[in-house]
């Protein structure tokens, strides 16, 4: 069989491939602990379960419109009012199949063979295979683990080309959790702004910020330009829903048509009875973001106190998201000469699954998610220091 050239061309995701692994190990039947995969581990709330069910008692089960329905569009609409005091209307909404194929809907509307899009590094793992998809190329834009991982105005002029089309930014990130400040936002958008750039906000973690730090989110920005910028969100971890498959991106209502009529051209609507349930959600009480908030906020502190004392091993505080990102670059050396054996040493002799950092643009790292409960985050800890101390 002759696939086409550009499969060649697209890697396969790092962290699916170790959960992967890690299920294969299992079925084994060796006890294996999992940090690999973004995922919260809390369940979904139940009123927004039980919308679900009356969607199928009520025989809404077939299709609707392509974008989502409007009562969604609306009440995404509705999220940026609530949450960041920016109107928006249902014409600038599309929902997807999760915040995934947002991304990808608006790079194949907006890029073209040629261009170039500025990623900072680390990067989650989809950014670039996406641009590749679209037939434009990454430029990696380096940070520092002194910096906090996060980019700065004159990191992106140093990396900038005329062939820049775009700028994806990640606050809360993955794969370090950090979080830009209301400041430093600003500067970064008002340098993409003025250097005539899309700007892409990828801000699926934004419920997910830590105190003292605060979301910091580009929805103002967008009311200024909006034709030159555009959000993504979702409904996978702040309601943990990642299974329901339900993100929506803000827009400008012409590119929102565009990315509309690709998806009707490839998935059609997402399911109609997710749909309802994310309707459920939006509408309803943040009691269940506060509680899990909490929970991640405490699990973080855990993981601080404990990597803080191994030798050799660097971090940032994450101030947002659910992961660490852990520089062991001291470490290296003939015995574990990079990241990937470390993480496959962690997940053999450990049994504890990690993603390693090359996977972000980051060689000489690794990513774990503390979306595990105490107990279990307390074990995988216990066991990978086994590892990684001598």
């Amino acid at each position: 069989m002759r696939l086409s050239s550009r499969m060649g061309l697209i890697k396969p995701s790092a962290t699916l491939a170790i959960n992967a692994k890690a299920m294969e190990l299992k079925a084994k039947g060796i006890s294996i602990i999992s940090l690999a995969v973004g995922e919260p581990d809390f369940e979904t709330p139940g009123f927004i379960r039980e919308a679900a069910k009356k969607a199928i008692d009520e025989g809404f089960t077939r299709y609707t419109q392509v974008g989502g329905i409007p009562a969604l569009r609306k009440a995404a609409a509705g999220y940026f009012k609530k949450y960041h005091g920016v109107e928006a209307e249902a014409k600038n909404i599309i929902i997807t199949n999760g915040g995934k194929q947002a991304l990808y809907a608006l790079m194949q509307a907006l890029l073209n063979p040629g261009d170039k899009v500025l990623i900072p590094s680390p990067y989650w793992v989809s950014y670039p295979e996406m641009a590749t998809m679209a037939g434009a190329s990454s430029i990696f834009v380096p940070t520092t683990i002194e910096e906090g991982f996060k980019v700065t105005p004159a990191r992106l002029e140093e990396s900038v080309t005329p062939e820049v089309r775009m700028l994806v930014i990640n606050s809360p990130s993955n794969p370090v959790g950090a979080c830009y400040s209301r400041k430093e936002l600003d500067a970064i958008m008002e340098w993409a702004i003025g250097r005539g750039l899309f700007v892409v906000a990828d801000e699926i973690y934004e419920q997910l910020v830590y105190a003292p730090a605060e979301s910091a989110s580009a929805a103002t920005w967008w009311a200024r330009y909006p034709e030159q910028v555009a959000i993504v969100n979702g409904l996978s971890k702040a309601y943990c829903m990642t299974g329901w498959r339900v993100g929506f991106a803000l827009a400008d209502a012409a590119l929102i048509k565009a990315m509309d009529q690709m998806q009707g051209q490839v998935t059609s609507n997402v399911c109609s009875i997710a749909q309802r349930a994310a309707l459920a959600a939006l509408e309803g009480p943040d009691d269940s973001i506060i509680a899990m908030r909490e929970a991640f906020k405490r699990r973080r502190d855990m993981v601080l106190a404990e990597v803080s004392t191994w030798p050799g091993v660097r971090c940032p505080k994450p101030d947002g998201a659910f992961y660490f990102f852990l520089d062991f670059s001291a470490l290296l050396g003939p015995d574990c000469p990079d990241d990937n054996v470390m993480c496959t040493r962690l997940l053999e002799e450990a049994h504890v699954a990690t993603v390693p950092g090359t996977a972000f643009g980051m060689p000489g790292c690794l990513r774990i998610s503390y979306a595990v409960s105490d107990e279990t985050l307390a074990e995988a800890l216990k066991r990978m220091r086994k590892v990684m101390v001598k």
